[in-house]
């Protein structure tokens, strides 16, 4: 039985999902660190309110290259081996994508190829599509367009709006990103990186 790996969620809001992720961890994987590029971000205040490990920095001011070289250091301080996106709004440079390569996942909110990028539910919804969802998948220097690990379907409903479909489709996030998270760490490909 491997050791417990240990995952950072990087953050930018409310912390939804890392809070399902931080719920769900074990024997699988254990959340290290919660790192925000907001401060103010309310995950932040609930990782702490948990007792778990943080980092904020606002690349304001310092520019991105000196943020990311300040995330970097807290990753590997904290022993990180593995990084879940989970809401952060803040596209990730070449360099640090590299860095990490095959060991960073994200959590999408549509049925990845479809609706890259943002107002995923907008555009599904325009399209007239019959359902709408969520995708994990590897982080590459490709907007959204690294292998996918697992999705959920949502179907979309008569009547539906941007936010009502957002809703239902967070709720499957929440189920599906810890499930594809374990299995990710426990499949061990990302050491191959």
């Amino acid at each position: 039985m491997s050791a417990t790996v240990r995952v950072a969620v990087l953050v930018s809001g409310r912390g939804s999902n890392m809070r399902s992720l931080a719920a769900a961890a074990g024997d699988a994987y254990e959340i290290a660190l919660v790192a925000s590029d907001k401060p103010e971000a309310a995950g932040l205040a609930w990782a702490r309110e948990q007792g778990l490990a943080t980092f904020a920095l606002s690349p304001r001011g310092i520019g991105k290259p000196a943020y990311e070289a300040a995330l970097d250091a807290a990753l590997r301080e904290a022993g990180v081996e593995v990084i879940a996106l989970a809401g952060y709004m803040r596209l990730l440079s070449d360099d640090l994508v590299t860095r990490w390569r095959g060991r960073i996942i994200n959590i999408h909110p549509s049925l990845l190829p479809k609706y890259k990028g943002l107002d995923t539910h907008a555009r599904a919804i325009a399209a007239g599509d019959a359902v709408a969802g969520c995708s994990v998948h590897v982080v590459t220097e490709e907007l959204d367009g690294g292998a996918v690990l697992g999705q959920a379907e949502v179907p979309i409903e008569p009547g539906d709006t941007p936010d009502t479909l957002a809703e239902r489709v967070l709720s499957a996030e929440h189920r599906l990103y810890p499930e594809v998270l374990a299995r990710f760490v426990r499949e061990g490909t990302w050491r191959e990186g």
